[in-house]
């Protein structure tokens, strides 16, 4: 998939045009920090709660023109058409969720939901939740998924704090676990490429891919969430 069909589906005319002429390269151009929340409701997995978090040039550049009263802030009802862009742009590429029971591949509904706001750091978070097609049994052993962008235009991380969590109606016992896949060695090197490329001092604080020990990663890569149940 290239990348400015990609682009187009995750901003307005403002960055589809930023990226017009961008072939799929080897390092990402969106930042998305993630947190995660597995739905349950009548002893079942419904779904997941989805809150993603740009980095702050994707921001600035998706908000532009959208303070329609010019009061410098951006509401919900603002970003409303940003938002249903996003959300029908991701639906060609699954919404980068993969969901498993096992080996078995699960399928999800359409968004519900969804939502973006901005807060006063100058960040946009998309809320959204995707209900599975068929909910699974909550204590049904092998349930994980994955978010991620094989192709590295998007790069996701989990968020430091409260990564996952279990929602309401859980069963006791269960808790969520991530499994960071094993690091190829090509993948290495391009880690070790990218963060030079781009020198610490060029990285805000807790932005972007680069660490505050100097290393840099390029999103979770296919880290894979399973929820685990005690056997009673």
């Amino acid at each position: 998939m290239h990348a400015p069909k990609l682009a187009h589906a995750l901003a307005l005319a403002a960055i589809g045009s930023a990226f017009a002429a961008t072939e799929v390269a080897a390092h990402p151009h969106v930042w998305v920090t993630m947190q995660e929340t597995v739905l349950y409701d009548k002893g079942t997995i419904t779904g997941l709660q989805q809150t993603w978090t740009f980095d702050e040039i994707y921001t600035q550049q998706a908000i532009e023109g959208l303070d329609k009263n010019g009061d410098g802030k951006y509401d919900r009802e603002e970003l409303k058409e940003l938002a249903k862009v996003n959300i029908d742009g991701l639906k060609e590429f699954n919404y980068f969720t993969y969901a498993k029971l096992g080996d078995k591949s699960l399928t999800f509904k359409p968004p519900i939901n969804y939502w973006l706001d901005y807060t006063d750091k100058g960040i946009l978070t998309l809320h959204f939740t995707l209900p599975l097609e068929q909910p699974q049994s909550a204590d049904a052993p092998g349930f994980n998924f994955s978010i991620f962008d094989a192709s590295y235009f998007i790069a996701f991380d989990f968020a430091e704090k409260d990564p996952v969590k279990l929602g309401a109606h859980a069963p006791p016992g269960c808790k969520a676990a991530i499994h960071e896949p094993s690091e190829d060695e090509d993948t290495q090197k391009l880690n070790d490429a990218f963060a030079n490329a781009l020198g610490q001092d060029g990285q805000q604080q807790g932005q972007g891919p680069m660490s505050n020990s100097g290393s840099v990663s390029l999103g979770s890569g296919g880290a894979s969430v399973v929820v685990e149940c005690a056997k009673s």
